[in-house]
Order: structure tokens, then sequence, then C-alpha cells
């Protein structure tokens, strides 16, 4: 059958075809190892399980685990309108092998995890789409599907250090700046780089001509309202000259620039390397709706071409299936995660440069709109224009500079966990577990010893799957930990996101924690400030390979 015209379709490639084709005939086929005869999805050229090359397809019953669903209230690509269920499900045949899909023939309200599903394919040009049903035999609900590695676990596969010196130790932040942060402020983004490096440049006491290293994340792309043209850009406005630059998304999250700044000063490429992030989406968006902006048409490709054809086109979407299993495993709440954006917006309040500072009920919070189940309206940051800018130098650079320099003790960066958004851990956010293990093996310090604590919320999930990666709570206990909100509150055991965080402040992926982390440890928080605040542990990555940085003052 022929689907609605418009709808996102993936690229047919020598290496996906037969999975998307497969359903000519009405059969399910998958990647198989010729050695182990494991199934392998997404398609790749060598076993991840043997690293055997010795590849072929098999054909599958069909059937499958219903271990996921979220009914997209918000999102609609042309072609799938919402309401409808993106869901993942887990293949009979191996368990191992989860695809994303939509759910169809059925109420939503109906769908319980666990639920055998069938397959049933929709034809879209000369694409055959995997949805799936709920089965005519149902049997008894299947067992939890788990992860590879059970959450509680990542502490085993962190390497050990391959040296008992840490680069840590020779690096400093010692500048910070912010532009005008704001909803549609229709300026150049470029612009707002320059204003928040000229002031992080300033607030270190530093002049341009001190500058030998840039840094950004992503840098130059395709990449919309995500960037404003990378180094390159921001080098041809100010004509800095760096011996060092580096610009990328495939690093330790949005705030990986900083990180790939500390090794490039801790090996003497650079003194002092000016670090930004610059998001203008709030005015992306509006361009776009006004015409002057088109979106770029063509098939998916990569990652998200196992994604956008069941209309899985935002995180959103990835992390409310994560949700929906933390929920189910451990007994959190709406509620739970309440707690999280009334405590950002708290914060904001305080804050003259948040987005929204209004206060905020947790009946305002339950009752905001739908955008895809669990989440509401304040389950997400705000889209918003803004661009932050720090300063990492040289240590023995650093003391004679404008302000005391903060001072790095470790981080965490280790991929432990699967890479792909559906193939990777289910019940938290994807690359927060594995990374916030390898940071505690770099220090003598404990959780117990973090005074205040900025983790990215660009989902409450994000922030919650943070909160027990790192140990705060155990995992599965935030339910209690976050009851009330009193223990991440300013005053409580970990005060939390105090600027406001992305949910309320503005989403400035993870830049703006690490900015509002050095004013905290500083003690120039005003309103806000957390007293004594001597150490702190600053997070950043949304389903990205992630980072985690722990900040300490000098004395």
């Amino acid at each position: 059958m022929t689907g609605p015209s418009g709808r996102p379709l993936p690229q047919l490639t020598e290496e996906t075809a037969f999975f998307w084709t497969s359903g000519a005939d009405g059969r399910l086929r998958l990647q198989e190892c010729g050695s182990c005869s494991a199934l392998i999805h997404p398609p790749q050229p060598v076993c991840r399980y043997c690293r055997s090359h010795d590849r072929g397809v098999r054909a599958v019953s069909g059937h499958a685990t219903l271990i996921g669903f979220t009914v997209n209230e918000r999102f609609g690509p042309p072609g799938l309108p919402a309401p409808y269920v993106v869901a993942q499900v887990a293949v009979e045949e191996d368990p191992r092998v989860r695809l994303t899909t939509n759910v169809v023939g059925c109420d939503p309200a109906e769908l319980t995890l666990g639920m055998r599903m069938e397959v049933v394919f929709e034809r879209v040009e000369d694409v055959w789409l995997p949805l799936f049903r709920p089965a005519a035999d149902q049997g008894e609900p299947a067992p939890p599907v788990r992860d590879e590695i059970e959450p509680d676990q990542m502490w085993r596969h962190v390497r050990p250090m391959a040296t008992p010196e840490k680069f840590e130790d020779k690096v400093a932040l010692t500048g910070i700046g912010a532009s005008r942060i704001g909803r549609r402020l229709m300026a150049d983004p470029l612009s707002l780089t320059v204003q928040a490096c000229e002031r992080a440049v300033a607030d270190a006491g530093l002049s341009l001509d001190d500058i030998d290293g840039l840094a950004t994340y992503p840098g130059a792309g395709p990449f919309g309202g995500f960037g404003e043209g990378g180094v390159t850009a921001l080098e041809s406005a100010l004509g800095i000259r760096p011996t060092w630059h580096n610009g990328g998304g495939e690093t330790f999250g949005p705030g990986g620039s900083v990180i790939a700044a500390m090794m490039a000063v801790a090996t003497g490429m650079a003194r002092h390397v000016l670090c930004f992030r610059t998001l203008w989406e709030a005015t992306y968006n509006e361009l776009m709706r006004q015409g002057k902006i088109t979106r770029s048409g063509g098939r998916s490709g990569g990652s998200g071409a196992w994604r956008m054809p069941f209309g899985s086109v935002s995180a959103a979407h990835t992390l409310a299936m994560n949700a929906q299993r933390h929920f189910q495993r451990y007994g959190t709440t709406r509620e739970t995660l309440g707690w999280i954006a009334l405590n950002q917006r708290a914060n904001a309040a305080l804050n003259p440069t948040a987005v929204y500072r209004d206060p905020m009920t947790m009946d305002d919070y339950l009752n905001a709109r739908p955008i895809t189940t669990p989440f509401g309206l304040y389950d997400c940051d705000v889209p918003c224009d803004g661009a932050v800018a720090v300063i990492v130098s040289a240590k023995d650079a650093a003391r004679d500079l404008a302000k005391p320099p903060v001072l790095v003790e470790a981080v965490g960066t280790q991929i432990i966990e699967r890479i792909e958004w559906d193939q990777s851990t289910l019940t938290h956010e994807p690359q927060v577990l594995g990374q916030a293990a390898h940071m505690w093996t770099r220090t003598d310090l404990r959780p117990a010893d973090v005074d205040v604590a900025q983790l990215y919320d660009g989902f409450t999930i994000n922030c919650l799957s943070w909160i027990e990666a790192l140990g705060f709570c155990g995992i599965g206990e935030a339910k209690d930990f976050l009851d009330g909100g009193k223990n991440i509150a300013r005053d409580g055991v970990l005060p939390l996101n105090t600027h406001g965080g992305q949910l309320s402040h503005g989403r400035t992926h993870g830049m703006g924690l690490l900015h509002e982390a050095v004013v905290q440890l500083r003690g120039e928080g005003g309103e806000r400030q957390v007293p004594n605040a001597r150490t702190a542990v600053v997070s950043s990555g949304g389903l990205t390979p992630s980072g985690a940085i722990l900040l300490r003052t000098a004395s």
C-alpha cells in the first residue's frame, strides 16, 4: 500500500536496501553474523559481538516485544500528522536488536510494555516501512528486556588511567562570557558569538592577541539554528591566528570543546583557548515560519534513517521512552520529574538573564500542554538565541589574571554504552552512566564532596539520569531523592542548576551550565549564590557522546 506523500524516508544504500525492501514479500529481514548467529542492527561491516566479517541476511518471524512507546502530540513531520505512536520493539529471535517503529491497529491506551507485537508493512514509494501491531496470540507478557550492561555495573568497564599524571592538573578556567540571551532576538548568530567571546576575554583580563587557541561545538556545517559557522567563522571575524583549533560534533558532548581545549593546553599547543557555543534556534525557527529559510530536503541518512521515517524526529521521542521504562522499573512518576522543573524555575526567578522567570507550581507542571508522553511542555528545555564562551588557560599562566582561576579536578569521557540512540541504555539517557563512572576514577573526591551540580537538562529525564549516574543517589532511587525538591534546592544537599538550567534559563547546550559553575565557584551568583561553594560538577550531552567535568577552587 502507498503511504501519504511527504513522509520522511530513508536513503537506500548497498548495506541497508535489504532491510527497507524486505517487506515486498511480507518478511522482516535483519543482518546476521555468519560466525556467531547474532542479529546485527543497524547493519555493520563487522559483528560487534565476535568481530567476524562473515555477514548475511536472515528472515525472522516478524514478532517482537513492545519495550517502549510514546504518544506524540506535538511534533508532526510532513505526511505523519500528530497524534501517532512512536515505539521501540525488541525482536524475538534476538532481543538485543531493537527497532524504532510506529504502532498501528490499536488504541494507544491499550498498549502495555511486554506486549507481543507483529510486523505489518506499509509501502511508501520504494520503501516498505516495518510497522507493528499487537499480535493476536499474546500469551504471557515477556520479561523486561535488560541492557547489555546493567546501569549499576558500568564501573566494571571503566579503563584504568593510562598514567598517574593527569592533564587536568595543568589547566584552569580563567574567563567566562555570555551574550544577551532571549527568545527570537532576530540577531545574526556570529554577532552573538563575538559578544560572548569579547566578554570572556575581558573577564579573564586578557586581550584577543593573547588567545592562541579556538574550540567549539559542533563546528561548521549544516546545523541550522545550532551554530554560527564554527571556528572558521569566528577566526575570520576576529583575525586571531590560532596555533591550535578544534570544532566538531563527535566529541564529549556540547561541552566537549572545553575538554579538548584542556588537552591542547596541557600538551603545550596553546596557552589560552577560547571555547564557544552559539545557538539561534528561536530566530531560525521564526525565519523558517516566515519562509525566509527553507529546510533542506532529501532522504534521511546515517543513524537518523532508522528513526526519522517513523516520526521519531526529536530527542524527546527517544528520551520519553527511556523515562517510561524508568517509571516502570523503579516507580518513578511524573511528579518526580516535576520537582526538577520546579527547582529550575525557582532558581531562574533569581536570574535576570533567564528566559522564563514566572513562578510555577506542580499543578502548572502536570497540566501543561502534552508534548510526547510522558513529557509535557515543562519537561522540555527552552529554545533560545545566545552564545556562551569559556577560556581554558595553562595553570601557570592563570595565576596573574584578573579573576581567581577555577581548577579542573577530573573529567569523564569514556564510551561504555552503545552509541546508537535506540540500541543503548534503556532506563537512563544514553551516554551518561559510562562517562559518570569514568570521571570518579580520576579523582579521590566523591559525590558527598560536591557543593553544587550543573547537570544537563535538555529534558527532565536527562537531569534525573545524571543525578543517579553521578551517585548523588542510587540507581533507581531518584523518586525518593527528588521528592519535595528539598535535596536539590539551593540550601539542599545538592544545589542543582542554580541559574535555572536549560529548562528555564534557556537551551545553551551545556555551556551555560559550565558558565554557571564558574560563577558559583567564584562566589559571584548574587541572590542565587550557594554559600561556600568550593567544588562543582558539570555535565553536557543529550544523547550524544557526553562528558562530565569536576571543578574546584584553588583553596
